[in-house]
């Protein structure tokens, strides 16, 4: 959209998610460019210039987009395998399909997961890209094509594994790199593709996979390699019991103290599921900023547990939420967390004191901005914000006797997105994206499913 052209979004139900909670019964959205210009109650302000477009929103609740802080774009090729197992004998089942994955394949892969989080709500995206076999192609060039295709806001952890069977980790010989390749990729990745602007498309982090396929020297080399070029980190941790075993017989303590002594705590680090963490870890990452990726479907799929975010929350903790890899989360789509996040940690020890709708939101949104390190960009609808913000249908049947919008938007049935904009240009209209073919991207998913499932199977 041109710098100075104006889009009037009207007569709508407004959740701003600003640190007030402020919200409009009946109000309007201005956006000029690529900013929030303004919005409040009632109608526009009269006299406003060179207004492009004005939309009726009327029955619709608008909101800041969905910010998804943790996913594996690759596993949309694998998807309904495994579908009995725990974290472990799911990895142990999966890593040699995986290994075999090459640039066709992920870049399909990845379209697919876009499609499916952008037609949802999801304005910013993130992918943890963990695995590199020999001879592979341009795997980070091709996720990072498709996110720009797709015309999402993007986070890229370039991910690594140096830790293969060999070494007493779960991945195959030939789909990790060496200590000094990963970090070298890494590095061009984020000298290649890193934007550090208020309005960034596409940014890197470093992220190396998990303690139970990395070695103790790349965590620390990659600590310091992120705070050399100033971005984010990224890795798994205490997803489960099993690696929590897993650290204190290899290191001789437990996950966050193991990060804290490879200098992985602080607030430019965020950490995927944080599931078994007791009242000193919780502490810990309050105390350092260090933010955690809420998974919660994943986890309940792989059985890994009930993540403590009422506690997380009460101490300060950046939460957001995440879809993570859709070979643990079949649906691919953030709006089932909000939901999910909600009915899950009801089940826990806070039972319905857990969270309420308007925190499930704030999870997929400013909390989600916070643990990116973008809250002063994206999150909650505010002037001079970016303009990311989806109109959500609710004057149907799914919802329409609901009277509160975001009780109907969170406790409800996932609700039609009538228009979700990014940068200020609108990507979804009626539930349909803008600049993909969803038929076109779901023959190509499954060719690739099929042809990897036949590689795969020749061993």
């Amino acid at each position: 959209m041109a710098a100075d052209r104006r889009t009037v979004i009207e007569n709508c139900s407004i959740a701003t998610v600003d640190a007030q909670d402020t919200e409009y019964a009946n109000g309007h959205v201005v956006l000029v460019g690529n900013r929030i210009e303004s919005l409040g109650a009632g109608r526009a302000p009269d006299g406003l210039e060179n207004v492009e477009r004005r939309i009726d929103a009327t029955g619709h609740l608008v909101t800041p987009g969905l910010i998804n802080t943790h996913h594996h774009f690759y596993q949309w090729i694998t998807r309904g395998l495994a579908t009995d197992h725990n974290l472990f004998d799911w990895l142990v089942a999966l890593y040699p399909t995986w290994a075999r994955i090459d640039e066709q394949m992920v870049r399909a892969a990845a379209q697919g997961s876009l499609a499916m989080m952008a037609r949802g709500g999801v304005t910013t995206a993130m992918d943890h890209h963990y695995v590199f076999p020999r001879g592979s192609g341009d795997l980070s060039g091709a996720i990072i094509g498709a996110a720009r295709d797709m015309g999402v806001r993007f986070t890229l952890a370039r991910g690594s594994m140096d830790r293969s069977e060999k070494d007493g980790g779960l991945p195959p010989d030939f789909a990790v790199e060496t200590l000094e390749g990963a970090l070298a990729a890494t590095e061009e990745t984020v000298r290649q593709h890193h934007d550090a602007s208020f309005d960034a498309m596409t940014q890197v982090a470093v992220a190396p996979c998990s303690p139970f396929s990395v070695s103790t020297e790349l965590m620390r080399q990659g600590a310091e390699l992120a705070r050399r070029l100033g971005v984010r980190l990224h890795t798994h941790g205490s997803e489960t019991v099993e690696e929590e075993k897993f650290c204190h017989e290899l290191f001789g303590m437990g996950p966050t103290d193991y990060f804290e002594s490879t200098g992985w705590l602080g607030e430019d680090v965020w950490m995927a599921h944080c599931v078994h963490m007791n009242d000193s870890d919780i502490d810990a990452f309050a105390r350092t900023g260090t933010g955690v990726a809420h998974c919660p479907s994943s986890n309940a799929r792989l059985a890994a547990g009930i993540a403590r975010v009422p506690d997380m929350l009460k101490a300060g903790v950046p939460v957001g939420l995440g879809v993570d890899g859709t070979a643990s989360n079949e649906s691919g789509e953030l709006h089932t967390e909000l939901r999910n996040a909600l009915l899950i940690n009801r089940l826990g020890a806070h039972r319905e004191a857990a969270l309420n709708a308007r925190q499930a939101l704030r999870l997929g949104t400013h909390g989600g901005a916070r643990v990116l390190g973008r809250a002063s960009q994206i999150g909650s609808l505010e002037p001079g914000k970016l303009a990311d913000l989806v109109l959500w249908k609710l004057d149907t049947l799914a919802h329409a006797s609901i009277a509160d919008p975001v009780t109907a938007l969170v406790f409800g049935a996932a609700a039609p997105v009538t228009a979700s904009f990014v940068n200020g240009r609108q990507i979804v209209r009626d539930g349909r994206l803008l600049h993909a073919d969803e038929d076109a991207i779901a023959r190509s998913t499954r060719e690739e499913a099929q042809r990897l499932a036949r590689i795969a199977a020749q061993g």
